[in-house]
């Protein structure tokens, strides 16, 4: 497929694209984002493509994967933007300051982490700050399995420690 047929073929696609996005999003700015990424990501990835297949199913699986990668950014972060002129960005957390309970519990938690061993709390607090295990298993040079391991065991601890805390989802 020559660029041309496939610079023809992507525009061809742009309203199904959109659509599409639509039903993600559930916003008309953020379809047409999401579109417009799509289809320049497409672009610069077009020599992955294998020519005589689905080319339209391959776009929309662009489209999907780049969804799932935002939300998931979205959720992570647990920040919203406002959409209006000044696009201030906001935490997602309820108040910025904290009650003296709060202050206690936090305080209380931090103390137990680093009473863990260091074979424990090094990779426990890696993965609390966003490391991914591979990236830790690297940074330690511990196999992956050591690394899950030691974090779930990390947990364990601190979760018998803490026992007075009871995990709440709100």
């Amino acid at each position: 497929m020559s660029t041309l047929e496939f610079n023809q073929a992507l525009v061809d696609l742009e309203f199904n694209l959109r659509s599409f996005a639509m039903s993600f999003t559930r916003n008309k700015a953020d379809a047409q984002d999401l579109t417009q990424e799509t289809m320049l990501k497409a672009i610069t990835y077009k020599n992955y493509y294998t020519p005589q297949t689905n080319f339209k199913a391959w776009v929309f699986t662009i489209m999907r994967n780049i969804f799932i990668n935002q939300y998931r950014r979205k959720v992570k972060s647990r920040s919203i933007f406002d959409s209006s002129k000044e696009l201030e960005l906001f935490s997602n957390i309820q108040g910025c300051k904290e009650t003296p309970m709060e202050y206690i519990s936090t305080k209380d938690i931090r103390n137990k982490i680093t009473q863990l061993e260091d074979e424990f709390k090094t990779p426990f607090e890696m993965h609390f700050q966003g490391f991914k295990y591979q990236e830790i298993a690297n940074e330690l040079k511990i196999p992956i399995g050591t690394v899950k391991s030691r974090i779930f065991i990390a947990r364990k601890k601190l979760m018998h420690e803490l026992s007075d805390y009871s995990y709440s989802s709100n």
